[in-house]
Formats: C-alpha cells, sequence, structure tokens
C-alpha cells in the first residue's frame, strides 16, 4: 500500500516514502536559499543525512551541517549552534532527525535573531511574547524517528546542563513552515528506538486523551493515533522496512503532538526530570513510568480508558486496557521498572521535586502533590 498526501494541519506536511527528493523545494517554499542542517552527532555520518546534504548541495543550497547535539540537548549546544549559524550567513533552518535534532534544530532557528538569553523564554505565562517574532529564521523539519511528533510542534524541551532540569522553550513560530515526514527515513532505527519512539507517540496520545482540559479535536485526534500504534508498531518492530507500519507510526507522531495541546500528565511529569538527571531515552522512560501513572489515575479515567478501549477492539475496558499496555512494553522489550533500565540509587527527593515543577503536571487527571507523587515514583523504581 502506497501513503502519499499533502497535508495542512497544523502546518504543510509533504508525507511519503521518498518525498526527502523533495528537500530543495520545501526549502524555496519555506523562503530559505542557505539553510543549515542540524541533526544529531549519531544521525551526522549516516547514509540518510548525506543523500539529503547531497540533494541540497545538487539544487545549489550548499551543504552546511551542525551536528553537536546530545542525546537531551541542552544550552550549551544552543549556543554552539546559534554561532554556526550566524558565522555560516544561513537564512533558515533544516531541522533534522528525532527529537534531540528536530527540538534543537528549532531553537537555533529561534534563538539567532533575538537579543535576550535562552531562560527569558521558557514556557511561563506570556514569556513568549518577549521574543521578536520577526527575527525567527524558517524552519523545514524532517523528521527520522516516529515517536516526538516534534515536527509539528510550537516548543523544544532542552536540558539546563548546571540545573539538569528539562525546560520548555515555546513560541509558535517555532512550528516548522514544511515539514517532510518520508517513512523511508526511518527503516535504519533499530528496534530499542522504534519502540522508544513508537512508545513516546502512544504516551502522547495516552495522556492528551486523559487530560481533563476540554479539546475535542485534540481528543478524536489521540484516540485516533492510539489505534494506529496499536495496530502498526508491533509491526515495524518486528519488520524495520514494512514501509507502510513506518507511514502509519509517522503520522501517529505527528498525530500525538499535536493531541497534546490539550495536556500531558504524570508520565511526562516524571521522565523529563528523570531524563536530565539521568540521561535515560525520553520515550522508553515515559514506557517504564505509563503503568504505574495508569493505576494512579484510575479514579479519573476509567470510564475514558473504558471508551478509548471499545474502540481498540480491547477487552475488559480499563483493566484490559491496563493488561494491554503491559503486554505491549513486554512485547517491545521494555524494562518493567526504573532498576531495570539501570537507574540506581536514584534520588528520589530530587525527581519529585522536578515532577512538581514540571508544566505536564497541570495536565494530570489526579492532582498530584508531594506525597502521591512521591509514592507513584517509588511504583515505577
Amino acid at each position: 500500500m502506497s501513503i502519499t498526501a499533502n497535508w495542512s494541519y497544523p502546518t504543510a506536511i509533504r508525507f511519503g516514502a521518498g518525498r526527502i527528493s523533495e528537500i530543495a523545494d520545501a526549502c524555496a517554499s519555506a523562503g530559505i536559499s542557505k539553510p543549515l542542517l542540524i541533526t544529531d552527532r549519531g544521525l551526522a555520518g549516516m547514509d540518510i543525512t548525506t543523500k539529503t546534504l547531497d540533494l541540497l548541495e545538487e539544487a545549489g543550497l550548499g551543504r552546511a551541517m551542525f551536528s553537536d547535539v546530545a542525546p537531551n540537548p541542552n544550552e550549551k549546544n544552543a549556543e554552539a549552534g546559534v554561532r554556526a549559524f550566524k558565522e555560516g550567513g544561513h537564512d533558515g533552518v533544516i531541522a533534522f532527525g528525532g527529537g534531540s535534532g528536530l527540538d534543537l534544530g528549532k531553537l537555533v532557528a529561534f534563538l539567532a535573531g533575538q537579543t535576550r538569553p535562552l531562560w527569558d523564554f521558557e514556557d511561563i505565562g506570556d514569556w513568549w511574547t518577549r521574543a521578536d517574532a520577526d527575527a525567527i529564521a524558517p524552519i523545514v523539519a524532517v523528521p527520522t524517528t516516529a515517536g516526538t511528533g516534534s515536527e509539528v510542534g510550537r516548543a523544544s524541551v532542552i536540558t539546563n546542563s548546571e540545573t539538569e532540569e528539562k525546560k520548555i522553550i515555546f513560541h509558535p513560530k517555532f512550528l516548522p513552515t514544511v515539514v517532510i515526514c518520508d517513512p523511508e527515513l526511518t527503516v535504519g532505527m533499530p528496534q530499542f528506538i522504534t519502540a522508544g519512539t513508537g512508545l513516546d507517540a502512544f504516551a502522547h496520545c495516552v495522556e492528551a486523551y486523559c487530560s481533563p482540559h476540554y479539546h475535542p479535536m485534540s481528543q478524536g485526534m489521540a484516540l485516533e493515533g492510539m489505534r494506529l500504534v496499536k495496530e502498526y508498531l508491533p509491526r515495524a518492530y518486528a519488520d524495520g522496512s514494512d514501509i507502510e507500519a513506518r507511514a502509519h507510526m509517522m503520522s501517529a507522531a505527528a498525530m500525538g503532538a499535536t493531541a497534546f495541546q490539550k495536556g500531558l500528565g504524570a508520565i511526562h511529569a516524571l521522565s523529563h526530570p528523570i531524563g536530565a538527571i539521568y540521561h535515560t531515552h525520553h520515550g522508553t522512560t515515559n514506557a517504564v513510568c505509563m503503568p504505574a501513572v495508569l493505576q494512579f489515575n484510575k479514579p479519573e479515567i476509567r470510564g475514558k480508558l473504558a471508551r478509548a478501549a471499545n474502540y481498540l477492539s480491547i477487552q475488559r475496558g480499563y483493566e484490559g486496557f491496563c493488561a494491554y499496555v503491559d503486554d505491549l512494553n513486554a512485547s517491545l522489550g521494555i524494562p518493567k521498572t526504573l532498576t531495570e533500565m539501570g537507574i540506581e540509587n536514584i534520588d528520589v527527593d530530587r525527581v519529585v521535586a522536578g515532577a512538581l515543577r514540571d508544566p505536564s503536571t497541570g495536565g494530570n487527571p489526579v492532582k498530584m502533590t508531594e506525597a502521591n507523587t512521591r509514592a507513584l515514583l517509588l511504583a515505577c523504581i
């Protein structure tokens, strides 16, 4: 089955196998004539990156790349990226990769024309209005994983390396002008990355669906995103060359990130400080925390997840949904606990404090307190 489409929600998306060939035209559509491709260290030397740089060079757009991007990008990566952008005289960014490359790429495009420091734009109140919107460079986003959905997001998650806290930097113009979703770029993902990123998309959908905020469009998108993950993540995991499964997972990733405009919750509130302190893979951390969070939120989400289970053809309502999550994690090789994940002697006080400061707490169905968040973290350990 061939899946090809052009979408304009929430931005212009060129979706389909082989569409990376349109990268030069995408840059033209965004008004970029001298792009800086920003990606992570692991992708820098891979064939998909080299091919993209070749396409840019052939089109007369140069082949400039910045790849000093950590798995959990921080302000030092941002400073180096902005320096490379300015010194190269670039007029736009191609954010290329998984969540780290996409988030850092968007942030560099945002910061390059600003005069205020990075942390002045944290997602607090109306701080985003401090930015000079006219100075934000255009962005073309090219995801190479199917999980974070950062290609359709209006924010970047950046680690403060001094405090070891993940911060969200927000501005409406973080939203890329053009996105190329080419499932062929995800074929080379290792199984554990396919699993972790796919379960990140699932966590986005589950938390958005369960959030108490009102946003029926996000609610419907989250539900269908869950169905796509249920149907196609096992296939993509079993056979990385299954282009149909890879395509549907790219859709699920974008849907989850669009849906969580409605809110996230305790899964992300825990995984953000854990990832910042212990440098764990974000999606995998979400997956490890999810079963305990579903139990934690049971009083408020039992009915919702029963309805979701019916749509997903899962028997036994809420209990069946929770059992499905346990079975899915096990089938994808996800550790059952944070200890099994490799985190020893976790600093419970520090993680709990970080979770309660995280903006994701506001979208959790059950109010998070110091006492119940501590109990929740201990259940994850």
